[in-house]
């Protein structure tokens, strides 16, 4: 018996030996084969599934691949691509070239064992979510979200009967009932643009204790909270942006145990919902991004266990009071809202609170009373204090240094003032400080930072701060964001910066450095430089090794020399308002066959010269390109329409000759184009109009273009603004002008003029809206409000013909210049239509008629030039157009203010007269009475109702009176 005892336990050890892994076998045959046919029909460009190679035979070792150890059989399938936030172009260009595309092979059904498939976060879009996914009937874990698979979600998925966790996050198409048969499920996440008009079917997942049905269209289900009343073992709810408008009032909560609630983004309006007040257990409830107008109700403090409270972007109002009482709170966010009141004593008491965020909202308090609230318990626990644009005022005080573990200080956009305390040192906890756009000055010395060994982001732009620090200085942190712009760093540049080795962001511009660019500076790995708006100087160092830099700013400055070689992965380039000269083939055909990343090139106003080279092929990316005053000669090269995605060409002030290319036509993005005080020539070209729709800008001024004005050109319909002025343009201005509908429409505040995909978007339309325009006889620079600007300069062409009344119809139109050409017939009647009118110059021209009465109402006027035409008649008197000078109105026939010939009829004199003696008889006299009555009628009407009916024979009559005046010495009347 104990032989057999002990056979028994030594065959029970070699087996328990055996499983426990020295019988491992590999994959599978078969499985190996379907997991190959599976990748066949994916699109790879990271080659992340390299492993994946038939000569590689045991797929259990494949990335993203987990097997039994025992069966060898496939468990478990990962191919989900990890979320990452990306910080420059090239690391978002990198992050979506690594998710997975293509289609899902059906072979994945031959790996029958499998319980968990994740291809979550790829690129497998346009295609419907393969029903073959509904007969793995071993599945327990399914995640397909953000992919955006289409069509109909099949519903068979219902079938998956040991399913315990479906993901199908951005997902389109229509919930199906059948996932109500999944009565085991625990876990349940349907974020996507799905639609549902129904969720009874949620009822019979009783054990669901976390449901997720964010960016699901709930707005056509009104039984929503009534059904999710039903699930009472749930414990986390996420319904973000469904569409939800109303909380129905439920008797009775099921979902007792409810500790995370997130309704954010939404149309939830007036109060919040009393109902909530029943969900005693909650620890997080997201009400962010709605509608509420109420002020923070009383039984809030009910909610005894809550740590977490977004209330951010609402319309909520009233004091902070009430928050006083919810000493369990750990995280509060009332940005965007509108209390009054500042913050109260009472939050002093919230001695767990390690964030609080009420950014944008009108506090109207002195930051030195938020931190003497806070310092009490809530200065031991308190990591995140973000108060910015809040109107907080006032000095800081020295209680700061009490907020040891303050993690995060963000007060942007206030108008703190005086100096920092040096107790800032003392918090070493620090890693992020904002104090952008206040009102800071005093000196800042190496003790403000004696212990901030943590502190990473440090920006304190715009303000008037001066760093006195030991030349040698070594600072005790390693810092990635620095932002000192318009601070007092000078005259030397900081030699301590040579120390900050993970420096990615670095804006000291407008800092008053008068120095040499110091050869450490672009070893550090920057991705941001701007050093702009100093007083550097010395030639710009090689760049090729800045493998890393993707913007650089040193407009300005007095750099001088040649331009610089740079590396390829640059975006941003401004070398703008320096001494720069020379040609740029060198740096622009550098490595000819090589692309360039560059989207953004500015060498304006600089001393570069010699003709553009002909190397623009491996600049494909390029969208803003501004050469405008420099010394570049010749032609335009052919290669500049190789920039299909440039949407800026400046090129204004130069000596560029000849036409513009054919090919720049390619460039169908383009949005503003600048030729201005060139010699270019030729005739403006129809394929201006039809190839460059979303055109803005057309500035061809001063150079020597002629002919017609094509009749395509009116396809602009997005311009506002046209100056084609000072060229040898004839002919007549097309009457489809009225075409240009950005002249009838206004552009608001919130309107985007752009938009774009790239982090440099900001730095695109910034330079997007910069552009010299001559407006009332001046030159103008427009920045930021050029997209109010709407204006049309034709002077100083030879057009003739009649001014287009269609152009009465451009009612936005601010500056209209039309002078110095050849047009003839009247101005206008309708022309007090173009209500937005403040400049109208239409001197130097053959117009005549009287001026439009209608001109009257333009009560944005304040330039008008009508000199040197043929006009006729009255000015029309009103206050607006009195008040210009009279060389407005000097070398036409025009009368009244404020010219000072008055307009003026007579009436010739009446003098006593013996009136004879009666002669022959009666009958006689009467006869020549009634003669001279009938004679006197036929005439006066007659002459009368001539002057009545013609404007330009009471004209005629009006002059002819007076030239009579001075020879009959009449009685002198006003004509009108």
């Amino acid at each position: 018996m104990s032989i057999f005892l002990a056979f028994l336990f030594i065959s029970t050890t070699l087996n328990i030996s055996f499983c426990g892994g020295s019988s491992y076998r590999g994959c599978i045959e078969s499985e190996r084969q379907a997991l190959l046919r599976f990748k066949k029909d994916l699109i790879d460009h990271s080659n992340r599934l390299a492993s994946w190679t038939s000569g590689h035979g045991d797929c259990c070792t494949w990335s993203g691949i987990f097997c039994d150890n025992q069966t060898g059989h496939v468990l478990e399938l990962n191919l989900s691509t990890p979320e990452f936030n990306f910080n420059s172009f090239d690391e978002a260009e990198s992050y979506y070239r690594s998710r997975l595309g293509g289609k899902v092979n059906p072979s994945l059904l031959d790996l029958k064992h499998l319980r968990s498939l994740d291809l979550s976060n790829n690129n497998l879009s346009g295609i419907q979510i393969p029903k073959f996914l509904c007969y793995m009937h071993n599945l327990r874990y399914l995640d397909l979200s953000e992919n955006s698979f289409q069509g109909i979600i099949p519903h068979q998925l219902g079938n998956l009967s040991n399913l315990q966790h479906l993901a199908l996050d951005g997902c389109i198409g229509i919930i199906p009932h059948q996932l109500g048969n999944l009565s085991n499920l625990q876990h349940l996440a349907l974020r996507g643009s799905l639609d549902v008009d129904n969720l009874g079917w949620l009822s019979s997942l009783s054990l669901l204790k976390h449901l997720d049905l964010s960016y699901v269209d709930l707005s056509k289900s009104s039984d929503w909270l009534h059904v999710i009343n039903t699930l009472p073992s749930l414990v986390v709810l996420n319904l973000r942006r469904c569409g939800i408008h109303h909380f129905p009032q439920l008797p009775i909560v099921n979902f007792s145990f409810l500790e995370t609630l997130d309704l954010s983004d939404n149309n939830f309006e007036g109060p919040i919902p009393y109902g909530l007040q029943k969900l005693t257990s909650l620890r997080y409830l997201d009400l962010s991004e709605n509608y509420f107008n109420s002020s923070i109700p009383n039984w809030i403090y009910r909610l005894s266990r809550l740590q977490g409270l977004p209330l951010d972007n609402n319309w909520l109002k009233g004091t902070l009071g009430i928050l006083g009482n919810l000493t369990s709170i750990e995280e509060l966010d009332l940005s965007f809202n509108g209390f009054e009141g500042g913050i109260p004593k009472s939050m002093g008491r919230l001695c767990n609170l390690r964030s609080i965020t009420i950014s944008y909202v009108n506090l109207s308090q002195p930051i030195s009373d938020v931190f003497d609230i806070f310092s009490r318990c809530v200065s031991d626990v308190l990591e995140i204090l973000d108060l910015s644009e809040s109107q907080v005022f006032g000095q800081f005080t020295d209680r700061l240094g009490q907020f040891k573990k303050l993690k995060s200080l963000n007060l942007f956009k206030n108008s703190i003032s005086g100096s920092i305390p040096s107790s800032l040192g003392e918090l070493s906890s620090l890693q992020v400080l904002d104090v952008i756009y206040n009102k800071l000055n005093g000196t800042v010395s190496e003790m403000h930072f004696s212990n901030l060994t943590r502190l990473l982001k440090f920006n304190a732009n715009e303000n008037s701060l001066i760093f006195q620090v030991n030349p040698h200085w070594v600072p005790p942190f390693k810092l990635t964001n620095l932002g000192l712009r318009s601070c007092h760093l000078g005259p030397q540049f900081p030699l301590w910066l040579r120390s900050q080795k993970h420096l990615q962001y670095l804006d000291i511009s407008d800092s008053r450095i008068k120095d040499a660019i110091p050869t450490f500076l672009f070893k550090i790995p920057f991705k941001y430089v701007n050093l702009s708006h100093n007083q550097l100087y010395g030639q710009i160092p090689n760049l090729t090794e800045s493998t890393q830099l993707e913007v650089l700013d040193l407009n300005s400055n007095n750099l001088s020399g040649s331009m610089p070689l740079i590396s390829f992965q640059l975006h941003l380039l401004d070398l703008s308002n320096n001494v720069l000269s020379g040609p740029i083939f060198h740096f622009l055909c550098h490595k000819l066959n090589e692309s360039k990343s560059l989207e953004i090139l500015i060498l304006n106003n600089n001393y570069l010269s010699e003709v553009i080279p002909d190397c623009w092929m491996n600049l494909k990316v390029l969208r803003v390109l501004n050469l405008a005053n420099n010394r570049f000669t010749g032609k335009l090269p052919a290669s500049i329409g190789n920039l299909s995605s440039l949407q800026l060409l400046k090129l204004r002030k130069n000596n560029f000759s000849g036409t513009i290319p054919m090919s720049l036509k390619n460039c169908t993005d383009m949005v503003s184009l600048d030729l201005g005080e060139n010699e270019f020539v030729g005739n403006l070209k129809a394929w201006v109009g039809e190839r460059f729709s979303k055109m803005k800008i057309l500035n061809l001024r001063s150079n020597k273009f002629s002919g017609h004005l094509p009749k395509e050109l009116c396809d602009l319909r997005s311009l506002q603004i046209l100056d084609l002025a000072d060229n040898n343009f004839f002919g007549t201005i097309p009457r489809c002008i009225n075409n240009f509908s950005a002249m009838m429409t206004k552009s608001s505040n919130e309107e985007s003029d752009m938009s774009y995909e790239t982090f440099e978007s900001t730095y695109v339309s910034t330079y997007l809206e910069g552009e010299l325009l001559v407006n009332k006889g001046h030159m103008v620079e427009y920045n930021t409000i050029l997209k109010f600007v709407r204006g049309i300069d034709l002077s100083k062409n030879n057009f003739f013909g009649q001014i287009p009344m269609e152009v009465t119809n451009l009612s936005e139109l601010q500056s209209l210049n039309l002078s110095h050409n050849g047009f003839t017939g009247r101005i206008p009647e309708k022309i007090g239509a173009m209500r937005s009118l403040e400049s109208i110059d239409f001197s130097r021209n053959q117009l005549s008629g009287e001026i439009p009465q209608s001109i009257s109402s333009l009560t944005f006027l304040s330039n008008l030039n009508l000199s040197n035409n043929n006009l006729t008649g009255r000015i029309p008197s009103s206050t607006q157009l009195s008040g210009f000078d009279a060389s407005c109105f000097t070398g036409n026939q025009l009368c009244g203010p404020p010219l000072p010939n008055n307009c003026t009829v007579t009436s010739p004199t009446i003098n006593n007269q013996n009136r004879g003696e009666k002669d022959g008889n009666e009958d006689e006299v009467n006869w020549f009475f009634v003669s001279m009555a009938l004679g006197f009628i036929v005439g006066f009407w007659s002459f009368i109702g001539s002057l009545l009916v013609s404007r330009r024979w009471r004209y005629l009559y009006c002059q002819f009176l007076n030239n009579l005046q001075d020879k009959l010495g009449s009685v002198v009347r006003k004509c009108y």
